[in-house]
């Protein structure tokens, strides 16, 4: 029986010991072949991907009795206080018509960005103990944050779609179609971000508090609650201040929602050459989203230790 048993085990070790040696874990060069690894790597752990969105959705309202409401709450909340304060007792709606639309386009824009953001920073520590006890490629859990983000997102746009029928005005435009690169711009910095930073919140914890403070700082820095003409009128005298404002490309991406959604605004000026402008900061985001991904893939080596 012994005997029977070594024999066993010897071929066991014998076929094991046949097996070409494959290394684990994303290759962190710069070769096409590394590249399309690493790529490839993700995509074949999209069922985990699905998991861990499915995941995030259900843990975020479990529980709660009006469920996914409640990802409409904050920002539903945000229009009245905006809508009331902001445009009615600051004046900020003069000159604006149907300045609901135009806030709440600009309120579902960066309320998608800043979930992302926020989100992904905390996702590898949300995460620690998958992170330490099974491998997968660590991106999975910021891009699980994009994903749910997204969910959430579309719910808001159909509230949105819903509000501009409600004042007669549905986007049945040419218009409409800036929403795809300004959508597009909103994602990629989202995920550039979002990746960079949750690799470095493991290293350094309070790079998710600076986050909260950048988002809202972007917040006031884009013109969401009041017009890009008002600060174009306050910077004529100074225009290279004013197209680094335009060229924010979170200002960017408001502006092509507002012109994707505010029907009523289309005889408002708005920046010269706003395709173009968004191509450019679409073009630049996938650089960094490059540079944000090698990053990170060169910090993921001590996750689990740090953890």
């Amino acid at each position: 029986m012994s005997t029977s048993s070594d024999s066993s085990a010897a071929a066991r070790f014998a076929r094991i010991e046949a097996l070409p040696m494959r290394s684990v874990g994303a290759a962190t060069g710069l070769r096409p072949r590394e590249l399309w690894g690493s790529m490839r790597a993700i995509l074949s752990h999209r069922e985990m991907l699905d998991l861990l969105i499915r995941r995030d959705l259900k843990a975020r309202y479990k529980d709660s009795t009006l469920g996914f409401f409640w990802s409409l709450a904050r920002p539903l909340m945000q229009l009245g206080i905006y809508f009331v304060v902001v445009g009615q007792f600051l004046a900020a709606a003069r000159g604006i018509p149907d300045f609901a639309v135009y806030i709440f386009a600009g309120l579902t824009a960066m309320g998608l960005f800043t979930e992302i953001v926020v989100g992904a920073t905390g996702s590898i520590l949300g995460n620690a103990g998958l992170v330490k006890k099974v491998y997968v490629p660590r991106e999975v859990f910021p891009l699980a944050s994009v994903g749910s983000a997204l969910f959430n997102f579309m719910i808001q746009i159909v509230v949105l779609l819903g509000a501009t029928v409600l004042v007669g005005k549905p986007p049945l435009h040419l218009q409409f179609f800036y929403v795809i690169p300004a959508l597009a711009v909103l994602v990629v910095y989202g995920t550039a971000l979002g990746l960079l930073f949750s690799s470095l919140n493991v290293y350094l914890r309070d790079v998710q508090y600076l986050v909260e403070l950048g988002t809202m700082l972007l917040f006031w820095a884009s013109p969401v609650v009041y017009s890009w003409q008002m600060v174009s009128e306050q910077l004529k005298s100074y225009p290279i201040l004013l197209d680094i404002y335009t060229n924010n490309p979170l200002t960017l991406a408001v502006i092509g929602f507002q012109k994707a959604f505010w029907v009523a605004g289309e005889d408002v000026p708005q920046p010269p050459d706003l395709l173009l402008r968004l191509t450019v900061a679409l073009l630049i985001g996938i650089a960094l989203l490059f540079v944000s991904h090698r990053v990170f893939l060169r910090l993921q080596g001590n996750f689990a230790q740090e953890l």
